[in-house]
C-alpha cells in the first residue's frame, strides 16, 4: 500500500465515521495526509486527521480518533491503529500491504513518482541567461544544474514548463565586447572596461578568418562586424557547453528581437493604458512606488534611448502573452535589488505579483582544492568556467554537487571530495546503489532467479525489519517529488536519495540476502526480494534522472 493509497483509506474511514454519527461532511478535507513518524516504534505511518476535524465537528479529539481507529482496523492491509497523545493515529500495515509497494514501483517504472499536484500550471522558467560576452562562469553553471533539475521536477509534478534562455545581445556590454574583439584582432591592448582572456583572442581570430576584410574597415564598420559575428560565435560556444552539460532550452530568446519587433513600444502602451506611466524632465517613467518599489523607474531616457528596465517590461509581457501563467526567473546573488522592481512591474501590468511572477536568488559557488580556491581559468582570464568545473570533477558530479544544496546557500565544491570513489562522496554513494541493484539483477539472471509473474509475487514474505524500512523509504518518493516542485527545491530529491533510499538499501543488502547461496533452491522469498531490489533501482534511477545525473549499471 502506497502512502497515497493509505491517505485515501484514512479519508474513506473518516467519511464512514461521519456518516455513522451524522456529522457534517462539509468539514472533511479534500485529501488526508499521512506521514512517517520520526520514531519507527510509533508505527509505519501517522495521521493527525482526528485532531484537525475534532474542533470542526465539536467532538473530543480522542473520541474521534477512537472512532477512526476502529474503522481503520477493519480495513484489509492495516495491521493495527494506536491512538497517541491527544488524538494522533499511529498506523501499522501488515507485511502483504507494505510489500505490495515493490510491485507497484516496478510496474510503474519511469512513471513512479510522477503526479498531478501542479497540473494546469503553465510556467516559463528562465535560467542561466549569461551575457554572450564570455564563457559560462561557475555561478551560471549552478543555475544550469538547478534550473534544469527544477524544470524536470516541475514537469514530474504535472506542470507544463517552458525553459528559456534570455540572450542579451543588445546594450553597452555588447559594445565593449565588440571593441575588445577589434582590439585583439589588431594586436592592441584591451579597451578600458573591456574583456580579456584567451577566448577573446580565439574569437577575434575566427571572425578575421571568416571575414578577412574586417581589418580594412573603419572603426565603426569593423566594430559592427565583430559585434554580429563575435556574439554569434560566443553564443554558439555557450549553447554547446551547456548541451554537453546536459542542459538544453526550449527557447533561446534574443533581447534584440524585442527592439526590432517594437515590443518595447507595445509594453509602454500597455503600461500607459493601466495608468502607471508619467513624464518628467523629458523622460518617461513607470510609477513602481505605487506597488512597493523603493523608487520609480525610468523606461525611456530624455535622449529617447530605452533603459534595460524597459526591455525587462517588454520581455515579461511577451512571456505572459505567450500563455504562461507563472513567470519564474532564476538570478544570481547580486540581483536581490531586482526583486522589488520586477514585482512592482508585474503589478503595473495588472498581474498578481505573488501569483504570476517568481524570482529565485542563488548564492555564490566556489571551487576549492585542499581548502584553497582553484586557480582562475586561463581561457576566461578571470573566472572559473563550466568547462573548468567539468574537467575537475565530471558532469555527473558537477550537476549533483550543484543541485544537492538549497540554492539560497553559498557552497564550496571540494575537488578532492567529489572525485573520490568512496561513500563520503554523495554522488558516488547514490550511484553505487544504482550500480549494485543492477549487479544483483544481472547475477540473479545468471543463477536462474527472476521476479516471476506479477500475480505470483508474495509481498507478505517481505516482513524483515530492513525490508520494511526500505519499502517505507521507497513509498516516500512521490511526496518528495511533489514537495520539491511546490517549494522549488530540487535539492530535496538528492537528500532523499542519499539519506532515505541509499541508506535503507545498504541496510537491506547487508541483512537480507537476495540471491540463493550455492545450490540453494530459488524460493518465493528470493523472488520477492528481487522485486524489492528492482524497485529500489527504479526509484534511484528516476530520482537521479530528475537531477540530470546518470544511474550507472556498473562502477
Amino acid at each position: 500500500m502506497t502512502p497515497a493509497k493509505l491517505a485515501e483509506v484514512v479519508l474513506a474511514a473518516a467519511r464512514a465515521v461521519f456518516s455513522e454519527r451524522d456529522l457534517d461532511h462539509a468539514a472533511l478535507p479534500e485529501a488526508a495526509t499521512v506521514e512517517r513518524p520520526r520514531n519507527p516504534e510509533h508505527g509505519d505511518y501517522a495521521s493527525t486527521l482526528a485532531l484537525q476535524l475534532a474542533k470542526r465537528v465539536g467532538l473530543p479529539p480522542r473520541e474521534l480518533a477512537t472512532a477512526l481507529a476502529d474503522q481503520l482496523g477493519r480495513t484489509p492491509g492495516i495491521k493495527s491503529v494506536e491512538i497517541a497523545g491527544p488524538g494522533f493515529l499511529n498506523i501499522r500495515l501488515d507485511a502483504a500491504a507494505a510489500g505490495q509497494l515493490a510491485r507497484v514501483v516496478v510496474q510503474a517504472g519511469r512513471e513512479y513518482g510522477r503526479g498531478d499536484r501542479l497540473a494546469g500550471d503553465r510556467m516559463n522558467l528562465e535560467f542561466v541567461s549569461a551575457n554572450p560576452t564570455g564563457p559560462v562562469h561557475i555561478g551560471g553553471v549552478r543555475w544550469a544544474a538547478v534550473g534544469d533539475a527544477l524544470s524536470r521536477v516541475l514537469r514530474a509534478a504535472g506542470a507544463e514548463v517552458g525553459t528559456e534562455y534570455y540572450f542579451n545581445d543588445a546594450g553597452s556590454q555588447i559594445d565593449r565586447f565588440a571593441r575588445s574583439l577589434l582590439a585583439a584582432a589588431r594586436g592592441e591592448p584591451a579597451p578600458e572596461n573591456g574583456y580579456v582572456g584567451a577566448y577573446i583572442e580565439e574569437i577575434a581570430a575566427e571572425v578575421v578568418a571568416r571575414r578577412p576584410e574586417v581589418l580594412g574597415l573603419d572603426d565603426a564598420a569593423a566594430r559592427e562586424v565583430f559585434r554580429v559575428e563575435g556574439v554569434a560565435l560566443m553564443f554558439d560556444q555557450i549553447r554547446s557547453s551547456l548541451s554537453r552539460f546536459g542542459v538544453r532550452f526550449d527557447t533561446y530568446f534574443n533581447e534584440k528581437d524585442l527592439h526590432d519587433r517594437g515590443e518595447l513600444d507595445l509594453a509602454l502602451a500597455r503600461l500607459r493604458q493601466e495608468g502607471h506611466v508619467f513624464e518628467t524632465e523629458g523622460a518617461t517613467w513607470l510609477r513602481t512606488t505605487d506597488f512597493g518599489d523603493d523608487k520609480d523607474r525610468v523606461l525611456r531616457k530624455s535622449d529617447g534611448e530605452w533603459t534595460y528596465f524597459a526591455a525587462d517590461c517588454a520581455y515579461y509581457l511577451d512571456k505572459r502573452e505567450r500563455g504562461f501563467d507563472r513567470i519564474v526567473i532564476m538570478l544570481g546573488a547580486d540581483h536581490h535589488g531586482y526583486i522589488g522592481r520586477m514585482k512592482a512591474m508585474a503589478a503595473c501590468f495588472g498581474d498578481d505579483p505573488d501569483r504570476n511572477l517568481e524570482i529565485l536568488i542563488g548564492q555564490l559557488v566556489n571551487l576549492v582544492r585542499d581548502g584553497q580556491p582553484v586557480r582562475m581559468s586561463k581561457r576566461a582570464g578571470t573566472v572559473v568556467t563550466l568547462e573548468d568545473l567539468v574537467e575537475a570533477i565530471g558532469v555527473d558530479a558537477a550537476r549533483y554537487a550543484l543541485a544537492r544544496y538549497s540554492s539560497d546557500s553559498p557552497i564550496d565544491i571540494d575537488v578532492e571530495l567529489w572525485t573520490r570513489a568512496t561513500r563520503d562522496n554523495p554522488v558516488y554513494y547514490v550511484q553505487y546503489v544504482a550500480a549494485r541493484t543492477a549487479s544483483v539483477s544481472r547475477n540473479a539472471a545468471e543463477v536462474g532467479l527472476t521476479r516471476g509473474e506479477p500475480d505470483a509475487f508474495r509481498p507478505e514474505l517481505l516482513d524483515h525489519e530492513k525490508e520494511n524500512e526500505l519499502l517505507k523509504a521507497l513509498g516516500e518518493y512521490p511526496a518528495v517529488v511533489a514537495s520539491a516542485a511546490e517549494l522549488r527545491e530540487p535539492h530535496r530529491i538528492a537528500r532523499y536519495l542519499e539519506e532515505s533510499v541509499a541508506q535503507a538499501y545498504h541496510r537491506f543488502y547487508d541483512n537480507c540476502r537476495v540471491l540463493p547461496l550455492g545450490d540453494e533452491e530459488v524460493t518465493d522469498l528470493h523472488r520477492a526480494r528481487l522485486w524489492l531490489n528492482d524497485a529500489t533501482r527504479t526509484v534511484i534511477a528516476n530520482g537521479l534522472d530528475l537531477l540530470g545525473v546518470s544511474a550507472p549499471e556498473r562502477m
